[in-house]
């Protein structure tokens, strides 16, 4: 099944579905040859493991609170915050309480 991404200048809710972030669904929002933005849902208590993608990427959390790790140790981000990471830098998620942050990352071609 394909995904239903955002078309050019259509809109997207970013408040999650009922008010909670447990009640809405992580969603890749679109995907360009150079951008790519996805609603990522973090429930209390889960994480997302250490990884690294090539390009630049920005995390915004938008409800909520997460622990962001890196190689050189843990921040918490909060709703409204936002932080920007190199390209190919390890990091690793986990909700600290129910969360959803916006994921934007740059592709490389």
């Amino acid at each position: 099944m394909a995904l239903n991404h955002l078309q050019s200048g259509e809109i997207a809710n970013l408040h999650a579905t009922g008010g909670d972030a447990v009640s809405s669904q992580s969603v890749a929002l679109f995907k360009s040859e150079q951008l790519e933005v996805i609603r990522l849902v973090l429930p209390v208590g889960r994480t997302m493991p250490m990884h690294a993608v090539p390009g630049e990427i920005t995390v915004q959390c938008l409800e909520g609170s997460i622990d962001f790790e890196t190689p050189t140790g843990t921040q918490r981000l909060q709703a409204g915050q936002l932080l920007f990471l190199h390209g190919g830098e390890p990091h690793a998620l986990m909700g600290v309480e129910d969360a959803s942050v916006l994921v934007t990352i740059v592709l490389r071609p």
